[in-house]
């Protein structure tokens, strides 16, 4: 069995998860260093940050058990602080 099928099916789902944010936190630093203001980098950025917020929510904070008004609060808290940030960059553009 490989190790990508095993992780998705749980048997190495932590080592897969902490993986995962060790390589888009390197991918974000790479990337905020580049020293490129322009939006798509900025938009990028941000998508990472989505997904090491998802990562630490769905596997570190073990919210698939907890009840779901509670899990979907703390996700849409995931999505939405990450696209405050990313509007108020648009906002600093405008004025």
């Amino acid at each position: 069995m490989s190790y990508l099928k095993a992780a998705l099916q749980g048997k190495y789902r932590l080592e897969f998860a902490w993986g995962a944010l060790v390589f888009l936190s390197l991918g974000g630093l790479f990337l905020g260093e580049s020293g490129d203001p322009r939006l798509a980098i900025i938009a990028l950025i941000v998508g990472i940050m989505i997904l090491k917020g998802r990562l630490v929510i769905d596997f570190f904070l073990e919210l698939n058990h907890a009840n779901p008004t509670l899990r979907r609060m703390v996700r849409l808290y995931g999505v939405s602080i990450p696209l405050l940030l990313l509007f108020s960059e648009l906002l600093g553009r405008w004025f």
